[in-house]
């Protein structure tokens, strides 16, 4: 069993910085590919003529995939090793990125989507477990701070790229892929280093979702706002009276919150005795925040500031949320919990969208604001009695 995995997370006080850099590197070079190929995909299919209800539903198959390879994940590394399933996710996901170049039916879109994502899926699992096994406990708030900086970074090129490549002929599919090989690097040269599952998980998958409700939650509220926030922020924003060029800025702040936040919050966890008070006060400030939408739409610096912070609200609830699930498990456990994780945010992609959008259809435009609001008090709910009812957690 590696060194990592069998020493108590109490035990090490230095970060294992081999180990953190192969894994953050790895899934940064998956984030840049995903970034691109998220708008050059549904692009392509625009120019195809494929309307917009099955373009919807092609996407749609990303958090399906999701669903179903994030309680694999663990089996498949238990059996065949950390480093080689990430090693043949790498190939997988740059295969089937590629193959939707070459993808003349729409048809055939259906399956690629389900490999692409079901790979990329499986590479996030495995590279939060890595590094939340290689996080010293004491500093891991600063370890997942720093990941999901690198993350964002990453997801921000991808767009990048796709406004300096286009959508036209194999390169911007080529370069995506390259990108995914370029994972491939860290993984291989850190392989002796990745934690070993010699053991299987002691509980059933589902039961991982409620082992850590805080963790789990806090995920699927991210995932619901992000997405269905991102998604339907532009259409929020135009109807407000903004442009489309304030309404992409105010993403672009929400993103530099989402960026600029995620260190200080994983250093200001680690000097915290419980996470969950740091996890409450940030569904409290998104709470806040979204309810105070549909008074800011006539001052566009004021939205903006608020965005600024809300925004790294919103993805602190990711980074202090993964942080608080490595606190609590470990080895077998802990990769099962970070499968349950993603799951529960895959979850949360799916539901976002579909329930802010109903309630914009059935309340009016300030549906976005009391749906998102909606999530953020189902969270502030459960974090709130949690530390009611199990003040010694941790």
């Amino acid at each position: 069993m590696s060194e990592v995995q069998c020493r108590p997370n109490g035990d090490r006080e230095d970060i294992h910085w081999y180990s953190l850099i192969a894994a953050i590197s790895a899934i940064s070079a998956v984030g840049i590919a995903i970034g691109l190929g998220l708008p050059l995909l549904s692009i392509i299919l625009e120019k195809r003529g494929i309307s917009s209800t099955l373009i919807g539903l092609n996407s749609a198959m990303a958090g399906i995939a999701a669903m179903v390879a994030a309680p694999l994940t663990t089996k498949i590394a238990h059996r065949f090793g950390v480093a080689n399933t990430m090693l043949w996710a790498v190939l997988l996901s740059a295969l089937s990125g590629v193959g939707f170049y070459y993808a003349t039916q729409f048809w055939m879109w259906f399956p690629l989507r389900i490999v692409f994502h079901g790979a990329t899926t499986t590479l996030f699992v495995l590279s939060e477990f890595w590094i939340n096994a290689a996080a010293p406990s004491r500093r891991r708030g600063l370890v997942m701070g720093i990941y999901a900086t690198v993350l964002a970074v990453g997801f921000a090129c991808g767009p990048l790229l796709f406004s300096a490549l286009g959508s036209e002929g194999l390169l911007p599919f080529a370069v995506g892929a390259i990108a995914i090989l370029a994972a491939a690097i860290p993984i291989y040269i850190a392989r002796k280093e990745s934690p070993v599952l010699d053991e299987k998980p002691e509980q059933h998958f589902l039961r991982y979702i409620f082992l850590v409700p805080t963790a789990t939650v806090a995920v699927f509220v991210f995932g619901a706002v992000e997405a269905g926030g991102l998604s339907l922020f532009p259409i929020y924003a135009t109807r407000s009276g903004f442009t489309e060029s304030q309404a992409a800025l105010l993403l672009t702040v929400m993103g530099i919150g989402n960026m600029v936040f995620q260190i200080p919050l994983g250093l200001l966890s680690d000097k915290m005795r419980d996470r969950r008070l740091l996890l409450s006060i940030l569904s409290i400030i998104g709470l806040t925040g979204s309810v105070l939408l549909p008074w800011l739409s006539e001052n566009w610096v004021l939205m903006a500031v608020v965005l600024l912070f809300w925004g790294g609200s919103v993805s602190g609830l990711y980074t202090v949320g993964l942080s608080h699930l490595g606190s609590r498990l470990t080895g077998a456990d802990l990769a099962a919990a970070n499968a349950a994780f993603i799951f529960c945010y895959a979850v949360g992609t799916v539901a976002g969208p579909q329930a802010i959008g109903a309630a914009i259809d059935i309340t009016g435009n300030d549906g976005f604001a009391w749906a998102i609001a909606g999530f953020f008090a189902l969270y502030v709910v459960l974090s709130l009695a949690r530390l009611l009812f199990n003040p010694k957690r941790t």
